[in-house]
């Protein structure tokens, strides 16, 4: 779907990557691995985001490190989109069926920055008649690679329409902060 904007394979993929991976730094030829492009490639490519100042460049030693800039002013747009390439929206979108009638899948951009949460706080948001054993194993699958639970709720359009005429803070401290959709809408989710 990017490869109409972002032209440039390897491009894609070093984005793709890092926003995957938000809180890290790599060097040359470890990002070389995990995307498996040629390394002269990967090096144009990382010359030209550096040099827009979308990934900071440092040197330890005889290496030179990369990371995100979370200053870039479209850090945070950049954040949306690639959260929809994650392997858990991937599989969202895949098995969009068999997880019953959503309305809604909303994602915390906490989910999408690997922010940790709070005990009484999610990073998804499932609306519709879903098919909870179907989430949960979708759920245990991407907390393999997040490292960590992946904090979800789940509920009926009747019962998350109910919670919000009735100012269920639960509900509401999730919709005030900035979410990410995989289905449907915000709009009709603040509706």
């Amino acid at each position: 779907m990017l490869q109409h904007i972002i032209p440039s394979k390897a491009r894609r993929k070093i984005l793709e990557f890092f926003f995957h991976h938000p809180m890290e730094n790599f060097y040359l030829r470890k990002i070389v691995r995990e995307i498996d492009e040629e390394v002269n490639a990967v090096k144009r490519e990382l010359d030209i985001l550096s040099n827009e100042k979308l990934l900071l460049k440092e040197r330890r030693l005889n290496k030179i490190y990369y990371s995100l800039n979370k200053n870039y002013h479209l850090y945070d747009e950049f954040t949306r989109i690639f959260t929809k390439s994650t392997s858990l929206a991937k599989s969202i979108y895949k098995n969009q069926s068999a997880l019953g009638k959503i309305k809604f899948v909303a994602v915390s951009l906490k989910f999408a920055k690997n922010v940790v949460i709070k005990e009484d706080e999610i990073y998804l948001l499932f609306v519709g008649i879903i098919v909870i054993a179907e989430v949960e194993s979708l759920i245990h699958e991407a907390e393999k690679t997040f490292g960590r639970p992946i904090n979800y709720t789940v509920m009926t359009e009747d019962e998350f329409v109910f919670r919000k005429k009735n100012n269920d803070p639960f509900i509401w401290r999730f919709l005030k902060q900035p979410k990410i959709m995989l289905v449907g809408h915000e709009d009709d989710l603040l509706k």
